[in-house]
């Protein structure tokens, strides 16, 4: 019985087969005004309409499977995009810092070059921590005894017409080194104003660190704004300047009364200390007499 059923199914499938070659066939053969196509052409205008309204009835549903496709795709590009933006940024970021550092460095090796550094050796330092209040009073720098720093030597960094005073080691250890600012309120410099104009002590402005004051006595010259402040360098048998003479401090702002008992000199720094990265330690050089090492 089942195997009856088989050779049937199989004969019946033979039949289709022979009987839709040749269709096909006579299909292919005859002319355009043939039978087989007039049914087809008949088949076709009967089918149309209905094929209009699947069509249309169908379209909502392939538009919004269209969108999903279309949203999950501009999604994933949008991704794709937003991955490439971000590491351009931080491609971008690292150049900017790497050409900043680059021209740090070549202002430092200038500094190298300065006839009135040939007593010292300069020792390059970048800074590694600040001190947390908003004085920036002291940073620490990564050299130390080790490098051949030593306390109260002077500390410099570009700015100004070539490189600027920053302030002097207070504290060291064999790999690092602890700088106190100029702009500290503890510490005060001996400075000058050029080309001869008065002397006296400079310090930070209370309030304001981006500020110093040079207070002078008996000042009888008009200081004018804009001249530069160096450091004055004194020194006698017994005690001396912590500082050099020469190292360039800031810019003059604004003078008081020359008349004045004591004139106050508002300076600009040419450094300004919360935006230290790198700066030299000068080492070595003469002997400055009262100034511990």
């Amino acid at each position: 019985m089942y195997r009856r059923q088989v050779r049937r199914r199989r004969a019946i499938l033979v039949a289709l087969i022979v009987g839709s070659l040749v269709l096909l066939s006579i299909h292919f053969s005859e002319p355009e005004s043939g039978p087989l196509h007039t049914i087809q052409r008949g088949v076709a205008t009967v089918l149309s309409p209905v094929e209009s309204a699947a069509s249309a009835a169908l379209k909502p549903v392939r538009d919004l499977v269209g969108w999903f496709d279309e949203t999950l795709e501009a999604r994933g590009e949008n991704e794709r995009l937003r991955e490439e933006v971000a590491e351009l940024r931080r491609e971008l970021a690292d150049a900017e810092q790497a050409l900043g550092e680059n021209e740090q460095f070549r202002q430092l090796l200038k500094l190298d070059e300065r006839d009135e550094l040939a007593e010292f050796k300069p020792v390059t330092g970048r800074v590694i921590s600040r001190s947390p209040t908003v004085w920036y009073s002291t940073v620490m720098i990564n050299v130390g005894s080790g490098d051949g720093v030593k306390r109260n030597d002077p500390v410099i960094a570009p700015g100004g017409r070539s490189s600027a005073l920053v302030g002097r080691v207070s504290d060291v250890t064999p790999t690092t080194a602890q700088v106190q600012l100029i702009t500290d309120h503890r510490n005060a410099v001996s400075a000058k104003v050029l080309p001869d104009g008065p002397d006296g002590v400079i310090e930070a402005e209370a309030g304001d660190p981006r500020e110093l004051v040079l207070d002078v006595l008996e000042a009888n010259d008009e200081v004018k704004a804009g001249a530069i402040v160096v450091t004055s360098g004194w020194s006698d048998d017994e005690i001396s300047s912590a500082y050099p003479y020469g190292l360039e401090i800031g810019r003059v702002v604004g003078a008081g009364d020359p008349d004045a008992e004591v004139q106050r000199i508002t300076v600009e720094p040419f450094v300004e200390m919360s935006r230290l990265q790198y700066v030299q330690v000068l080492t070595g050089g003469p002997e400055r007499p009262g100034v511990p090492g």
